[in-house]
């Protein structure tokens, strides 16, 4: 099998993602709920479903032996050692809402690990792009993640479930944590969240409930930018929790949510 070249799936999903976001952009406007997924609170808009669509019809025809895994429309298995893993609206609620805190978010796999993923935000004019060793970049400039401070000194970007219990929980693994922490933000967007990270906007990050599209480009932009991303206790991130952070804070991080349950519900 001939082997894949990660900078040139990155090329393909810059492209793909570049378009994407402006369809998305343009239906921002006129945009529809058209279902909801957890709660009667996490909507699904008309552009959700057709920018995705978009993004599998583009991704196939350019390489149709290729898998992809979507939000929306769920797994296609492929013939290749290639999955793209693919979130048309990172931020569906702020999408809904007019706001610009959303992405477009695709992600390449070869025989399951990420090498290469874009996240474009195209209201806000940014695109965020990493290959696997090759580090991690903003509109072509380089990123880095700010140094790990201490945790009483760290700026946490966080979100939070639809669910009723949930997010009850969430509020008490919360109460416990800003009081030890600089301060929360929460942009509602993960994807933007852990580019935020990378870019040295916020010093770490937590959530629980991401699935692989949340995460796919953005935690592979964070890890190039000198972040760590895992769950809890050495496993990779996962829907349970989600931690990022530079090495040293992200053990502190850890260690403080740890005890929490915050991979539960309480």
């Amino acid at each position: 099998m001939t082997a894949v070249e990660p900078r040139e799936l990155l090329e393909l999903a810059v492209d793909v993602a570049g378009e994407a976001g402006l369809l998305a952009a343009e239906g921002q406007a006129k945009v529809a709920v058209l279902d909801t997924k957890s709660s009667p609170t996490d909507v699904v808009t008309e552009m959700d479903r057709a920018t995705e669509e978009l993004i599998r019809t583009r991704l196939l025809a350019a390489r149709p032996g290729d898998a992809v895994l979507g939000e929306e429309g769920g797994a296609a298995t492929g013939s290749s050692d290639v999955r793209w893993v693919v979130d048309p609206i990172d931020g569906t609620v702020n999408y809904l809402y007019g706001r610009a805190e959303w992405a477009v978010s695709i992600a390449a796999e070869v025989a399951g690990e990420v090498v290469a993923g874009v996240v474009a935000a195209p209201v806000r004019g940014e695109q965020y792009t990493a290959v696997r060793g090759g580090g991690a970049y903003r509109d072509g400039v380089p990123l880095r993640a700010a140094p790990a401070v201490p945790l009483e000194f760290a700026l946490v970007a966080t979100g939070f479930g639809y669910g009723a219990r949930r997010r009850a929980h969430q509020a008490e693994v919360l109460r416990t944590v800003l009081p030890r922490v600089r301060d929360i933000r929460r942009a509602g967007a993960a994807a933007l969240d852990l580019c935020a990270l990378a870019a040295g906007q916020v010093n770490a990050y937590y959530e629980r409930g991401l699935n692989p599209w949340d995460w796919g480009a953005a935690a592979l932009i964070a890890q190039e930018a000198g972040s760590r991303v895992g769950g809890l206790h050495g496993a990779p991130p996962n829907p349970g929790l989600t931690i990022a952070a530079p090495p040293g804070l992200f053990e502190e991080l850890h260690d403080l949510l740890a005890p929490l349950g915050a991979d539960g519900d309480g």
